[in-house]
């Protein structure tokens, strides 16, 4: 599992990761980053550099999951986003989940935003668990995973994805990360 970056360079990866998911030149630069060494080294300020093989993990994890999509429109459906979410959440790009999702959820109607908060939640806190936070990883997977109960968005069930969340919460002490279940996706996105 990859842990996130100190903040300054967490958000800029982040940033050309989201950017990566519809934009050529992005993934050059994600390729780049990718490649580590020098490229990753520089990329970084002279106080960050130490952080250069999670710059190049991270931008490696979402370079491969984004590699059988072609690059393309920003998603302009709540079905869409949902899709682009998943790509990074198989990368383990939990972080970026969240970040692609909360303006959504910012501007999103009560029912919608309901769910929205509660991906955003289980995608903070199992970043939170990849970072060592298990107290934090706990309270946001056990309050997101309960505002999915029940729920449906963009045409998928949340309802299976809500239970197995609950399910890993017994088992977070020494996580299995292959227990992390898939991102729920809508019936035409399979």
């Amino acid at each position: 599992m990859i842990r996130t970056l100190p903040l300054t360079s967490r958000d800029r990866l982040a940033a050309v990761i989201l950017a990566a998911l519809h934009d050529a030149g992005a993934r050059r630069e994600l390729a780049a980053l990718a490649a580590g060494g020098a490229a990753a080294a520089a990329w970084l300020g002279p106080e960050e550099r130490a952080h250069a093989s999670l710059v190049a993990a991270r931008a490696a994890s979402a370079r491969a999951a984004l590699a059988a999509r072609p690059p393309g429109p920003a998603a302009g459906t709540l079905a869409a986003l949902l899709d682009d979410a998943a790509v990074l959440w198989e990368a383990r790009c939990y972080f970026e989940v969240h970040e692609l999702l909360e303006p959504a959820w910012r501007s999103a109607s009560p029912g919608v935003r309901e769910a929205l908060q509660g991906l955003v939640q289980v995608a903070v806190g199992y970043q939170h668990l990849a970072n060592g936070n298990t107290p934090g990883a706990r309270a946001l997977l056990s309050e997101g995973s309960a505002r999915l109960h029940g729920r449906r968005l963009g045409g998928a069930d949340l309802e299976p994805f809500a239970r197995a969340v609950a399910r890993g919460l017994a088992g977070l002490e020494g996580f299995d990360w292959t227990a992390v279940p898939g991102f729920p996706r809508s019936p035409r996105h399979g």
